[in-house]
């Protein structure tokens, strides 16, 4: 389908009021370009290490809106030019220049698919799941993976760096929690490496849906491979379903700025010698996640330390204390017999 598109130059100042005008006047959706610097909130919200260098706001801004082949484009564009006319009087509305063009409607959820294709990391066949297994693959380890709109094909390069480490560290008892599943690729490959149980966390709603038929193509169980939708970093529910020192690997393909609040969290969910595998790091945040790293590891073993010595001292108490009993239980005998 075709759609006809206009883009109307106009100011920063008004970009707001004229696209609720646009939209007070039926045209739904308006797609706003200007050169506004971000917040640091916007930068935060968009999870991205380096952000492109953008030129210095000029106060121009270009909205645009798109309407039906059917539509009477006339009828609008007469109502809008109307409308801000009349706004001019009061905001500077810029020079109003309506540039016209079609555009064609794409399925940009699938379309995507066609640039991904079946793939290995080492001995490992990562396959698409609108791809057929070749018969030279057959006796190879395979695992069908479909994204949909969540983050995991297994390209990514940080994305194998995690696979190789957990094949690195994975046993036949091995418990392993992927906070940022996806996809959720990384806790079906642990468990096709062998491990006992996989648990997986995300922010993305998506991602629920997509590892569970992920799960399904590749016939694995949701009594093997748990996902949960939450924030473990502050959401305290999260943590409590997640559990606490039990994982014997925990794997974080996330950006640094939150590995960074992440990670002095996570550490409660490990167990004493749990593996802790970090990606998605860019060189110059290495030092930043590795100090966090540190410190956390360092304040869960005093934490640990001061545990052990308090019961230490409980059971020298209670033995000191049964002891003492013993004592006086033998004196009262002792007594009884003279």
């Amino acid at each position: 389908m075709k759609w006809n598109k206009f883009r109307l130059k106009t100011t920063t100042e008004a970009e707001d009021i004229v696209s609720s005008m646009l939209m007070d006047l039926g045209i739904q959706g308006v797609e706003i370009e200007d050169k506004i610097p971000l917040t640091q909130s916007d930068k935060e919200q968009m999870f991205v290490d380096i952000l492109p260098q953008t030129e210095a706001d000029d106060g121009v801004a270009y909205l645009s809106f798109y309407l039906e082949p059917e539509e009477d484009k006339e009828k609008i564009l007469s109502d809008v030019r109307k409308e801000l006319e009349e706004m001019s009087a009061y905001v500077n509305v810029g020079e109003c220049l309506i540039e016209e063009s079609e555009t064609e409607d794409v399925d940009w959820v699938n379309n995507w698919k066609q640039y991904f294709h079946q793939f290995y990391v080492d001995d490992v066949l990562i396959i698409p799941s609108w791809e057929e297994v070749k018969p030279e693959d057959e006796d190879k380890m395979i695992i069908h993976i479909d994204p949909g709109t969540a983050f995991g094909t297994g390209m990514h390069e940080t994305t194998q760096l995690c696979i190789r480490q957990i094949r690195k560290y994975v046993t036949e008892n091995t418990k392993i929690l992927d906070v940022g599943c996806g996809s959720g690729i990384l806790g079906m490959l642990a468990l096709k490496f062998g491990a006992k149980y996989s648990v997986g966390t995300d922010l993305d709603p998506c991602a629920i849906d997509a590892t569970h038929e992920n799960m399904e193509v590749n016939g694995i169980s949701k009594d093997r491979y748990e996902v949960m939708i939450g924030n473990i970093i502050d959401d305290k529910e999260v943590q409590d379903k997640v559990g606490y020192e039990c994982y014997d690997i925990v794997v974080a393909n996330i950006l640094a700025d939150v590995l960074v609040p992440l990670t002095p969290v996570i550490i409660h969910q490990m167990k004493p010698g749990a593996v802790y595998i970090t990606s998605g790091i860019i060189e110059d945040k290495e030092n930043v996640v590795e100090e966090v790293t540190t410190t956390s590891v360092t304040t869960a073993e005093n934490e640990e330390l001061k545990a052990l010595r308090k019961e230490n001292a409980r059971l020298k108490k209670q033995l000191k204390e049964k002891e003492e009993n013993t004592i006086i239980k033998k004196t009262k005998i002792g007594r009884a017999h003279v």
